[in-house]
């Protein structure tokens, strides 16, 4: 390519954050958000002149005696967590447009940290080259962390520190294997190399590639977050505002199982297969437990945390049964849980701006008096549990169909995580939403959804019915990657039984 377009793609977030440092504060929202769209059609850009393999692949040396380069590419599975991406920033930017700043940072230091924070992270998903994944991937923290600790609950400043330090300890492990992998591209290929297409064909010990994987991997368990690890998420989610948290969830805790895919699975084949039995148990714990916990939740931020957790676990047990199905349903749960996920927290966010509290039992027949927000909450709510029609559906199906091809016992342990689904969905909508109208809420919500917040949810609400209706539009550009993802780790479907009548 002689023109540099994933470079440009990630420096137009950067260059908005730049101009921010501007003495520009009336106008620091206006210039936000016209960064913010001007990447999104940038983003646009990006896939309609992708056409799948190296297309748009860049590679520039940067440090070779590293065997590191400025290398950038974009797979289907990098794609749609770039469109993912551009599409939400600018809806977090109109989400928080009013965003309160008694008592924290100023909008303009949201909204350049908002910038920088999808600059990092669309630099994440277009790595080629593991050096640079690992520099971005840490990098990240730095804005989300400041993101937290600037905006948010009382107890901000402590949720942002136990996020940094979970992550950065999750960080640390895969510097280990980020050495070890410089170190044995040496022995096997006779000169460092960082680059993916490199070491996706070096031959290593088993042993060697097993210890190596294991660092990424509790990394990217971390990142995603699940069971045990996950306890941090809840904490930030409860003190951050909703769309900071649109932001960790939607966005940033998807590079955890979009690096279990593109690293794990494509730098560590064997020891990928060798960690499956494993990682499935902990998909299904987390899937159980998240749903668990978030039924026991008596405040709203937290209860959309715990059934990100167990979304997630639904994420990694799509990839580690290795089917098509699988693999392409995880993929695409990526994309259905940021839109889904953004619905919910971002009209909890509406909502508490009226009630000034996040708790279940503050709340009681908001339909009465705020239809319209009612309606955002109950459609964000069916989204979350995978109603038929709605985008979330068809992923979800896809993988408990993976995993039910594969395994049926973990099919149908899965299959329990969408029933649980339905009873802290419809429980928390019943709790606060039906019945009398409290007091409280006759007190609070004089006003029901008004024109810029159903400008925030419509986009959420389309883009979920479109590819509720229509997966294939994301679906045909994630099949390519499956298969490449399969065929590298050396796996195929499982083929079912014939019956009598068919032999």
């Amino acid at each position: 390519m002689t023109v540099p377009w994933l470079t440009l793609l990630g420096l137009v977030p950067l260059v908005g954050a730049g101009a921010l440092l501007l003495p520009i504060k009336e106008l620091a929202r206006y210039l936000g958000m016209f960064f913010a769209l001007l990447t999104a059609a940038a983003g646009i850009g990006v896939a309609v002149l992708y056409t799948g393999g190296a297309s748009l692949a860049e590679k520039v040396a940067w440090m070779p005696n590293f065997g590191t380069w400025w290398a950038l590419n974009v797979d289907g599975m990098g794609l749609v967590m770039v469109l993912l991406t551009v599409a939400l920033t600018p809806v977090v930017l109109l989400a928080e447009w009013k965003l309160d700043s008694v008592g924290r940072w100023t909008p303009q230091a949201f909204v350049a940290l908002v910038l920088l924070l999808e600059s990092l992270s669309l630099y994440t998903f277009l790595a080629a080259d593991v050096l640079l994944f690992y520099l971005f991937f840490e990098a990240t923290l730095i804005p989300m962390y400041f993101l937290i600790g600037g905006f948010g609950g009382a107890q901000r400043a402590q949720a942002a520190v136990k996020f940094l330090l979970f992550s950065l300890a999750g960080g640390l492990v895969m510097l280990i294997s980020v050495i070890g992998l410089y170190v044995y591209s040496i022995r096997v290929l006779g000169t460092p190399s960082y680059l993916l297409g490199d070491l996706a064909g070096m031959a290593l010990p088993t042993d060697v590639g097993r210890w190596l994987m294991l660092g990424f991997l509790v990394a990217f368990i971390v990142k995603a977050p699940m069971v045990p690890v996950h306890t941090w998420l809840p904490t930030a989610t409860e003190q951050a505002t909703p769309g900071t948290s649109v932001l960790l969830v939607g966005i940033l805790d998807k590079i955890g199982t979009f690096g279990m895919i593109k690293f794990c699975l494509g730098l560590f084949p064997e020891a990928s297969q060798w960690v499956a039995p494993a990682m499935v148990v902990l998909a299904l714990i987390s899937i159980i437990y998240g749903a668990i916990a978030a039924i026991g939740s008596s405040d709203m931020l937290r209860l959309i945390a715990y059934t990100s957790v167990s979304h997630f676990g639904f994420m990694v047990l799509g990839i580690y049964t290795f089917t098509s199905a699988g693999i392409s349903g995880s993929i695409f749960y990526m994309v259905n849980h940021g839109f889904s996920t953004a619905a919910l927290f971002l009209v909890v966010g509406m909502l508490i701006a009226r009630r000034g509290s996040s708790k279940v039992a503050d709340f009681g027949g908001v339909e009465k008096v705020a239809p319209v927000l009612a309606g955002f909450l109950l459609f964000a709510g069916l989204s979350g549990l995978a109603l038929p029609g709605l985008s979330s559906f068809v992923s979800e199906f896809m993988v408990m169909a993976g995993a039910w091809s594969r395994q049926p016992w973990v099919g149908a342990i899965a299959a329990l995580g969408t029933v649980l689904a339905a009873v802290y969905i419809l429980l928390m909508y019943q709790r606060t939403m039906t019945g009398p109208v409290s007091e409280a809420t006759a007190k609070y919500f004089t006003t029901d959804a008004g024109l810029r917040e159903k400008w925030v949810a419509a986009p959420l609400i389309a883009v979920i019915l479109i590819l509720g209706f229509v997966p294939g539009l994301a679906l045909k550009v994630i099949e390519p990657t499956t298969q490449q993802t399969m065929s590298h780790v050396g796996v195929t479907d499982p083929v079912a039984p014939l019956g009598e009548e068919g032999k």
